[in-house]
């Protein structure tokens, strides 16, 4: 896999790599096994919420905000 960057962009990432004590390519490897695992986690979270769901009380009637919250 071949990933490209703008020159403008390249000097401050590197700059920022090199701070964390890294490379480039090792803080890409990172963005990119967060972004995929990005679905999962929500899928998850999405299974706990449906099995949860009528088995909590919270006292009151919840908000149309309060009951769209993630």
């Amino acid at each position: 896999m071949t990933s490209t960057a703008e020159r403008p962009t390249a000097p401050r990432n590197s700059g920022a790599s090199r701070a964390e004590h890294t490379t480039l390519n090792e803080q890409f490897r990172r963005w990119l096994a967060d972004y995929a695992q990005a679905q999962q986690r929500l899928q998850r979270c999405d299974e706990v919420m449906s099995q949860l769901r009528g088995r909590l009380e919270v006292g009151r009637k919840l908000t149309r905000d309060e009951m769209n919250e993630r």
